[in-house]
């Protein structure tokens, strides 16, 4: 594609490095942006800066936050004794959409898979078991993706929790395998958070 101009086709360039952006959306983004004030398009570029410079992992649960705490961890008005494990923050946002769910998170940053060289220890696992030993936890919810990643996160989880005095669930497979949780629509998995059981009885290993 000729565009006439360097600057344009680097930014068109820039813009479709993101992922689900391909170069004709990514240059119709970029000339909107062109038809807009230049002071409009500096604010965008202010708050990519700011975002990408500024922001923090709650020191508790690892989600993202503005400050060393995230807003769900500070609020008193949850239930801190009830934790729900997810892969990445796109869970947790999908879960609070539902407004079943008032206990706290533990983000752990991704899924065990050896096959794209993930090990337990690239993950916040670690953190989790700290939590259970140091908190007085009343139960952990495992709210994985079931696909084999999550699968096999799961049950690593289990093992180092099992013995643990902590109850340990899982959300029921209201959400068929293979599916993301974040792409779960709302009602589904309100339903399985609600209607979780307990670990153990899910295993299929």
């Amino acid at each position: 594609m000729e565009y006439g101009s360097k600057l344009l086709e680097e930014v068109v360039n820039e813009i479709a490095a993101l992922p689900g952006i391909g170069k004709r959306t990514a240059l119709r983004l970029a000339l909107h942006l062109l038809r807009q004030p230049e002071s409009r398009a500096l604010q965008l570029s202010d708050a990519l800066r700011r975002f990408r410079t500024e922001i923090k992992r709650c020191r508790i649960c690892h989600n993202i936050s503005d400050t060393d705490t995230c807003a769900i961890c500070a609020n008193p008005a949850r239930d801190h004794a009830t934790v729900c494990v997810v892969e990445d923050i796109r869970d947790v946002m999908a879960i609070e959409n539902t407004g079943q769910f008032r206990g706290v998170y533990h983000v752990l940053g991704g899924l065990i898979s050896p096959m794209e060289g993930v090990s337990p220890e690239q993950l916040f696992i670690d953190d989790l078991v700290r939590r259970v030993e140091e908190e007085n936890l009343r139960e952990v919810i495992l709210a994985l993706s079931p696909t084999v990643e999550g699968d096999t996160t799961a049950y690593y989880i289990y093992k180092k929790l099992k013995d643990k005095p902590v109850s340990l669930t899982s959300i029921a497979r209201g959400i068929g395998f293979g599916e993301e949780i974040e792409y779960a629509d709302e009602i589904t998995l309100a339903r399985s958070i609600e209607n979780r059981v307990p670990f153990d009885q899910s295993l299929k290993f």
